[in-house]
Order: C-alpha cells, then sequence, then structure tokens
C-alpha cells in the first residue's frame, strides 16, 4: 500500500521546454453535459486545462453548444446529439473523459466507448459518473470494451456496477477497487475519504490529501478532467490517476486555507490546482 508518492509525483511534472507548443501537451475529449448538469462538462473541462492539457474538446448537446462555449472559452466546444457527431474527435485524441453530468443521455456515452473500442483507440479512457452508470449491472459489457479504462466511481456507483449495497463496498474500499481492477484489467479509483487507486499486479495508492470541505457537488468532475489531462501528456493510467487524485486533494487543502471549509466549491478547487503541482510538499 502506498501512502505517499510525493517524491514520485515530482518527477512526472518536468519543466516546460522554451520552444514547446499546445500540440505537445497533448489533446483531451471530453463528453459530458446534460440539461441542467452543463456545469459538469464546465469543470471537467476546465479540470483539464488546469492540469496541463494543451487541447481541450467538450462534446455537449447540440442545442448547449454556443453557451457553454461562452463559458469556457478556452475550450473547443463540440455540439451533437449522437454518438458519431463525436467520433471523429474522439478518435483523434490523447486521452478521453466520459461521463460528469450526462444525466439520461449516458446511453450516448456506452455507444461512444464501444464505437472507440472498435475503431482501435489507444487513448487512455476515464469513465465517471452517469458514463459508469451506463454500464449499472452489466460489468461483462464494460469489460468487452477494448479501452485503456480508468474508472472512477463512488462507493454507490461501485455497487451498482457489482450488483452489492454500498456498505458492501465501503466495508473494504480497497479489497473492492481491486477486484474490479483485476477482472476488468483496468485502473480503479475508488473516491471517498482516502480515496483508493488500484490496478492489478502492483500496490494501491492510498490518497492523504483533502478534507470534508470537498463534500460539495462537482468535486468530482474536476477529478475526471484532471486525470484525463495528466493521462494526455503521456502520464501511464496509474500515475495519472494516483497524482491527479493526490493534487486535486492537495488543491482543496489550498483552497481551503483561504476559503475555510465551509462554503468551498469546486470552482475554488479548479483556481489551485497550478498552486498544487508547484507545492506537492505542502
Amino acid at each position: 500500500m502506498l501512502k505517499s508518492k510525493t517524491a514520485a509525483f515530482k518527477k512526472l511534472f518536468p519543466a516546460r521546454r522554451p520552444g514547446s507548443h499546445k500540440g505537445d501537451y497533448g489533446r483531451v475529449f471530453i463528453y459530458a453535459g446534460s440539461e441542467g448538469m452543463l456545469g459538469a462538462a464546465v469543470l471537467c473541462s476546465r479540470g483539464a486545462l488546469r492540469a496541463g492539457a494543451g487541447l481541450v474538446h467538450l462534446g455537449v448537446p447540440l442545442k448547449a453548444r454556443d453557451a457553454v462555449n461562452l463559458a469556457t472559452p478556452e475550450v473547443i466546444v463540440i455540439g451533437g446529439d449522437k454518438a458519431a457527431d463525436f467520433l471523429t474527435t474522439a478518435g483523434q485524441a490523447d486521452a478521453l473523459a466520459l461521463g460528469p453530468g450526462l444525466g439520461e443521455r449516458r446511453g450516448l456515452a456506452r455507444e461512444l466507448l464501444f464505437q472507440l473500442s472498435d475503431s482501435g483507440s489507444g487513448a487512455p479512457a476515464v469513465v465517471d459518473a452517469d458514463a459508469l452508470n451506463a454500464f449499472a449491472g452489466d460489468l461483462p459489457a464494460l469489460g468487452k470494451l477494448k479501452l485503456r479504462l480508468i474508472l472512477t466511481p463512488h462507493p454507490g456507483e461501485l455497487a451498482r456496477l457489482l450488483g452489492r449495497p454500498a456498505a458492501a463496498i465501503q466495508a473494504d474500499r480497497e479489497e473492492a477497487a481491486a477486484e474490479v481492477a483485476k477482472l476488468l484489467k483496468c485502473v480503479v479509483v475508488l473516491k471517498g475519504h482516502r480515496t483508493v487507486v488500484a490496478e492489478a499486479g502492483r500496490a494501491a495508492y492510498i490518497n492523504n490529501t483533502g478534507n470534508p470541505g470537498m463534500a460539495s457537488g462537482g468535486m468530482g468532475d474536476v477529478l475526471t478532467g484532471l486525470i484525463a489531462g495528466l493521462a494526455a501528456q503521456g502520464l501511464a493510467p496509474f500515475d495519472a490517476a494516483a497524482a491527479g487524485v493526490y493534487l486535486h486533494g492537495l488543491a482543496g487543502d489550498l483552497a481551503t486555507k483561504e476559503k475555510g471549509e465551509y462554503g468551498l466549491i469546486a470552482s475554488d478547487l479548479v483556481d489551485h490546482i497550478p498552486e498544487a503541482i508547484l507545492n506537492f510538499d505542502v
């Protein structure tokens, strides 16, 4: 069990070359958001940008495209209502993130994942929230995806995938994460207090950053984008997940020093991600 990887994380963030450009730092495609939950898409894309990704493409419902573009001027926003509308852009990405705020559009995420799998995409895919719920009770289908999966469930979502009570997941969080990681040959990020990052054949990473002020809406959406942004820059899936979890919690700790735990919101955390990257030892 790895409880601290501060030194190892630092090595994942070398100084950038003076002559580099945005194409050197990865392209992320995010599929997120639906009516009433477009903020999840915005937060996810900001997490990817703050991780240092060079380009972020965000897929949202067609009628929401322009409004989301105004809220995220640094992001390339694509509107569409069919999985095929996003396949070309997603297929060109260095990392993918699907799920935050999809609601009833979760079926399109499932369809897009299978299309990407069939196309031979080698990009790491962070699967979160409603994209995970699209496979609830159907874990074998998730296992058929020929993708480098990083699953980021909270205990309730993992319980739905496995068909077990959430209390059973919480009773042995490390074992539950390791079980799914081994079964699906993927990385599992079981969120919550002392988030677990598991991958078959290696020790789990148990996170030690974060605080109760982060128990508010949107925090997980930021984490999804953050992990995808790191993966797009070439970090291996386990490293992207573990470093992302660590930085996410550390950004929350830094934000809490400024704001306190009461009233802390996800946007506060987003603004502290670059500072977290500079301050691994805080």
